[in-house]
């Protein structure tokens, strides 16, 4: 097996074992707080125990030693983990996941302010087609049984944080800032803590609890890896099957019906963004194809 294969076997792994993120929460009967808890303390100690075996503390140094761009990564990330979870409490989620869909769009536009990067043209008609089908769902939220316009601007405001956190983790990105990540996901239970009812919950619904957690690792841990071996456009690519999978998985378990208004935005939020990246990634490969000489 060549890298780039193995790069998409990973990522494309890594993005089903997030899918089921949402229906856990939809799952677990208790308040969004709690839930954060547990996802955060389960998820975060995982994936701690991980960076201690194989870097041991040095990872947390050299993430340390990044300065202002890794705290600001860390609380980006922190914030993000508690966010999703109240979002999906608030709305439907297929709002949520093709609101953070979305999330390229913003990162196009931090990096374009604070690190200076040019936006193209065919970006600016992505940021169009996307922003319409926002607008769509938006529109919908209202009609929608179990949909809120509250919880589509928590899932709005998740999708910019996780941008802005891509985006500082590029200024660094000699670093790794995987160790980062159980640091964010614990400071974020520590938060929740004082609001959540972790005890009587976690007797009840254990074993859920632990799946959440150990899904949210695997996931965490593969869309790290896999990434290192394919394009940027590839990822992209691949993770929007989450957005597609997630919905179809929560309607068919426990009977969410996304809406008309949800579903004609996000084809449009999902679409722009699918051909706006295969069109990257085909004008990248003809760029690397050599040239043939004319006889």
């Amino acid at each position: 097996m060549n890298e780039h294969l193995k790069g998409l076997l990973i990522t494309a792994l890594g993005v089903l074992f997030v899918v089921p993120d949402s229906l856990f929460v939809r799952l677990i009967e208790a308040d969004a707080p709690t839930i954060s808890f547990w996802r955060g303390v389960t998820a975060g100690t995982v994936i701690l125990i991980g960076v201690l075996a194989l870097e041991g503390t040095r990872g947390f140094a050299k993430v340390a030693r990044t300065g202002v761009a890794g705290l600001i990564y860390t609380v980006l990330i922190a914030a993000t983990a508690p966010g999703f979870v109240l979002a999906v409490t608030w709305t439907s989620v297929a709002n949520v996941v093709f609101i953070i869909a979305s999330m390229p769009v913003f990162a196009t536009v931090f990096s374009r302010i604070f690190l200076g990067e040019p936006i193209s043209q065919g970006m600016v008609f992505t940021m169009m087609g996307v922003f319409v089908g926002l607008g769509i769902i938006a529109w919908g939220s209202g009609e929608t049984k179990g949909a809120s316009w509250q919880g589509d601007l928590v899932a709005l405001g998740v999708s910019a944080s996780f941008a802005a956190a891509m985006t500082a983790a590029r200024q660094v990105r000699a670093t790794s800032m995987i160790p980062a990540i159980p640091v964010a996901f614990l400071v974020a239970s520590l938060v929740m803590w004082p609001m959540a009812t972790p005890g009587p919950v976690f007797a009840n619904q254990w074993p859920l609890i632990l799946a959440h957690g150990a899904f949210i690792s695997v996931s965490t841990c593969l869309l790290t890896l896999g990434p290192r071996y394919i394009s940027s456009a590839e990822v992209a690519l691949l993770i929007l099957l989450e957005s597609v999978l997630a919905p179809l998985l929560v309607w068919w378990v426990v009977g969410e019906d996304p809406g008309p208004w949800a579903i004609i935005g996000g084809v449009v939020v999902i679409g722009v963004l699918f051909v706006s990246n295969l069109i990257l990634l085909r004008s990248r490969r003809r760029a690397k194809m050599p040239v043939q000489p004319r006889i």
